[in-house]
């Protein structure tokens, strides 16, 4: 024991293309997830065909190694240097400590001089689709020893299938990633970072159901910039397109998480509020008008300031009874705020807030 103890640990030795195994064992994204039937249903189907209390999945970081799947006992991580899978990803595919206690690498490691006192390991290597070890399949012993031939093809075998799983995880991920990207990209206004109107509409007619069927309110709120049609000529389309996309941030800012708010065209916006009466629709309608007003946007050496009208529909499960009718009346409500003056918030009716 006292010659192990000037030995130096295992993972200060580690190779010049250890930095590319990192990038290849972060790119499948496994570190830190929950445990898994699948991955423990492999480590103690190790530990029975090769006859040993103990398995891992271990996957081994710049730092640490994290324990994926555990048999026999329960082990989070270890630090790199106190581990036995820092070996595993340094040398062959295959690594096999007949008797810990008696190998300088790993006579002084924590499980070897306390308990449960490991006497033996037995790893594959967990390979990467561009073949770096990421981490390693083992068993492990109190008892000194070696797999037999057919234990350590079965193990490779296993190991293969922990490779693949991680693999399909990966895949799974990266397909989930995809599927939301791509559902991103059709409900979305790449300008203004709102609903598109296909989304918009959709949202709508499903906020008005909810509301008929649970006789609950819901509101609409037109938008609409003032004079927009001026800042496209005066100062080119781009410009416009940096006031509408400020605005359609500033929209995102201030609406609730259960609001839809949405390009419905143009330059005009539109803002569903469910479970909003009409009061509360015209609060936020004011609200917004003013923080639109307040709003600065340079274009080169200018500060812009813009301006928005609002009109404002609600649902009164009779005359507006579905989503065309509460747009209908939204829309009415701001012909009248642009007719009345513009910079103004209409309500249903001819009353001015």
């Amino acid at each position: 024991m006292q010659a192990a103890e000037h030995v130096t640990s295992p993972a200060t030795a580690r190779p010049v293309v250890d930095n590319f195994r990192l990038a290849a064992l972060h790119r499948y994204h496994i570190l830190d997830t929950p445990a898994c039937e699948d991955f423990s249903f492999l480590t103690e189907l190790a530990a029975r065909l090769c006859n040993v209390p103990y398995a891992f999945v271990s996957l081994v970081d710049a730092d640490r190694v994290w324990v994926k799947a555990c048999t026999g006992m329960q082990l989070g991580q270890l630090p790199r240097n106190d581990s036995y899978c820092s070996l595993a990803v340094l040398g062959t595919p295959d690594l096999e400590i007949p008797d810990l206690q008696g190998d300088p690498r790993t006579a002084h490691l924590p499980l070897t001089v306390t308990s449960p006192f490991m006497r033996r390991y037995s790893s594959v290597a967990l390979m990467s689709s561009d073949g770096f070890a990421i981490g390693a399949l083992c068993v492990l012993d109190t008892k000194p020893g070696y797999l037999d031939r057919q234990q350590r093809a079965m193990l490779v075998k296993l190991a293969h299938q922990v490779m693949a799983l991680i693999e399909l995880r990966a895949s799974e991920k990266t397909l989930a990633a995809t599927v939301r990207e791509l559902e991103q990209l059709a409900t979305t206004d790449e300008l203004t970072g709102l609903h598109n109107r296909r989304s918009l509409l959709h949202r709508l007619r499903f906020e008005t159901a909810r509301a008929k069927r649970f006789r609950a309110p819901v509101s609409a709120v037109m938008v609409d910039l003032d004079y927009f049609k001026r800042i496209n000529d005066e100062f080119g389309h781009a410009a416009g397109d940096q006031v509408l996309a400020a605005i359609g941030q500033l929209v995102r800012d201030h609406v609730r998480e259960i609001d839809v708010a949405g390009r419905y065209g143009g330059e005009e916006l539109c803002v569903v509020l469910p479970n909003t009466a009409l009061d509360g629709a015209m609060h936020f309608a004011e609200s917004l008008r003013l923080r639109i007003a307040a709003q600065t946007h340079e274009i080169g050496p200018r500060m812009l300031a813009v301006t928005a009208s609002f009109g404002v529909g609600t649902f009164d499960h009779f005359d507006v009874a579905d989503a065309e009718s509460l747009l209908r009346q939204a829309d009415a409500a701001l012909y009248r705020a642009k007719r009345g003056g513009r910079n103004r918030v209409e309500g249903p009716s001819t009353e001015r807030l």
